[in-house]
């Protein structure tokens, strides 16, 4: 063999990473581009009262939490993802193709709960696949699952910022025309870069044997998993909390610019995407369990000085250290509770995605209720 095919096919195993990347990143975006402009599509584009947001997340994220939970069992049981993962596009460009056409609130209620529901369980799946990538090319699965983390964090950062922009210059129909225009690059990735029959079963003679031990029937989800998650329940709460609160304690109580959260969210993502990357690092060094209570005892002290900002400055560097926390902790989080799946790892994943959801989901209210003097 020549030098130069040498080198193509190690390339080989790059490229496809990297393609695996911005698929996740492009279906990320699509979510990362709706789910925070539908709470203002619905209020101020369509003019009903606030409380409809959440008649709408209760309902999006209840079908999510059991896309999430039906697609991950058919993964572990061997089932192929390339149909999941094209269903979940289907369903992002029925919900935008059909709100783009007919912005009114059933259509929210129906195709936009159907479609976008679905279409989250992308995350998911994907990050569910990506450990078995990790697994058949050699590769470190908390150092890819940190690339994935960093990617979806690019995404965020990049998805809500372009859909005001859109919305201020184009109007807010404009905004589910661009993500028709996202979702059809997710397609084109999906359909081009995507092995047909790949799957996500975890591979070793313990996993298989565990897959294996019940003719017909999936294993349970080990003990140690359901700790795990309530470990990043835990941490997810405190974080969901802090994040919900952090806007309008800046512009109410501290008396900073309505542009401040704005800023203050940018310098998070930014610090954030850095700390994922450092993560493999950081594991290599202390190991995996020291870290997440470095990353805990970080967290209590960066939550404590939140509560503290008096000013602009203070807001900034607060919310490095917020990003610093929670960049540590999203990719320790996911790696953590997948590394006692064993055979079970799209289940395991999407029960640490649901975790999050929830916590996010639990964290309005309870900060809703805390205004209000309940």
């Amino acid at each position: 063999m020549s030098l130069s095919s040498e080198q193509s096919e190690g390339r080989r195993p790059v490229v496809a990473r990297l393609m695996f990347l911005l698929l996740l990143f492009c279906g990320t975006i699509c979510t990362a581009m709706i789910v925070p402009f539908m709470s203002y599509f619905l209020v101020e584009g369509l003019g009903h009262q606030p409380w409809i947001i959440s008649v709408y997340a209760a309902m999006a994220i209840s079908l999510t939490l059991v896309a999430n939970r039906q697609f991950a069992r058919r993964i572990d049981a061997g089932a192929r993802v390339f149909p999941l993962v094209g269903l979940a596009a289907a369903g992002f460009v029925f919900a935008a193709g059909s709100l783009a056409l007919m912005p009114t609130l059933w259509v929210v209620l129906s195709a936009g709960v159907l479609g976008f529901g679905i279409s989250s369980s992308a995350v998911s799946t994907m990050f569910s696949l990506g450990g078995s990538i990790a697994e058949r090319q050699a590769m470190d699965r908390v150092r890819f699952n940190a690339h994935m983390r960093a990617t979806t964090s690019t995404a965020w950062m990049v998805g809500p910022a372009l859909t005001f922009v859109i919305a201020d210059g184009f109007g807010l129909r404009a905004v589910f025309g661009a993500g028709l225009l996202a979702a059809a690059a997710w397609i084109a990735l999906w359909w081009t870069s995507l092995p047909r029959d790949i799957t996500a079963r975890a591979g070793g003679q313990a996993a298989t044997a565990e897959a294996e031990a019940v003719p017909g029937q999936l294993a349970r989800l080990p003990r140690e998993v359901w700790l795990a998650v309530g470990f990043v329940f835990c941490l997810s709460t405190a974080h969901s909390l802090t994040f919900s609160a952090l806007p309008v304690f800046y512009v109410q109580e501290v008396g900073l610019p309505g542009s401040a959260p704005g800023f203050a969210f940018s310098v998070k993502t930014f610090v954030e995407v850095f700390a994922i990357f450092s993560t493999p690092w950081v594991i290599a060094r202390i190991g995996m369990w020291r870290a997440l209570l470095a990353v805990t005892g970080l967290a209590i002290v960066t939550i404590q000085l939140l509560a503290m900002v008096q000013s602009f400055g203070q807001m900034l560097a607060a919310a490095a250290l917020e990003g610093l926390y929670y960049g540590f902790y999203a990719s320790l989080g996911i790696s953590y509770v997948q590394s006692f799946a064993k055979a079970m790892l799209a289940r395991a994943t999407a029960l640490y995605w649901n975790t999050l959801m929830v916590s996010g989901v639990m964290a309005k209210p309870c900060c809703g209720a805390d205004r209000a003097g309940l």
